[in-house]
């Protein structure tokens, strides 16, 4: 099985676990805390990589680390990650496991390119409008591009709406040299 089949695997367990516990979108933090923590720190990526540290030595610092602060059905699971050598795909776990609860909780992220860095009134009308448009909650993700010149282009998923003064001017351009 490739990675993303496994990682996506494992979301599906944990994502199970998470909804029989009630306790899904605590899973979600966790998890995005756990696999930022490995990302962000070598020593933790090196540590749990390395062959010459034993998996059960792994399982019990893990352990450790969570006990009192994760559910035990939470630390099992990464214990289990780790039994079957999978600790370095817990970034994609992670990812597939958002999936999921965006999945349940109808959103849908958003890339929004903006010429110039939104006020928060700017930035909830464009939420809603986005919303009301797929009828899911969308989470925008803005980024400046000052090449765009003005306006707006989104992307949600492989979809792309480009409403920016730069495609307006390279369409009048072109209508202008066709005729």
């Amino acid at each position: 099985m490739r990675e993303p089949t496994i990682a996506r695997n494992y979301a599906q367990a944990l994502f199970e676990a998470g909804e029989r516990s009630g306790e899904t979108e605590r899973f979600a933090a966790m998890l995005e805390a756990v696999a930022g923590a490995i990302e962000a720190d070598e020593r933790i990526r090196l540590a749990l990589d390395s062959p010459r540290v034993p998996k059960t030595l792994k399982q019990r610092v893990l352990h450790q680390a969570l006990s009192g602060r994760a559910p035990e059905t939470f630390i099992r699971f990464l214990g289990a990650v780790v039994k079957r050598g999978r600790q370095g795909i817990v970034g994609a776990i992670n990812q597939e496991y958002h999936a999921l609860l965006d999945l349940k909780l109808n959103r849908v992220h958003a890339g929004v390119i903006l010429a110039r860095k939104p006020d928060k009134q700017l930035l909830d009308a464009i939420q809603r409008r986005l919303s009301a448009a797929t009828a899911k909650e969308v989470i925008p993700h803005v980024r400046e591009d000052p090449r765009i010149l003005g306006g707006i282009v989104v992307r949600i998923g492989d979809r792309v709406m480009d409403g920016s003064m730069r495609r307006k001017v390279v369409q009048l351009r072109k209508q202008m040299l066709g005729a």
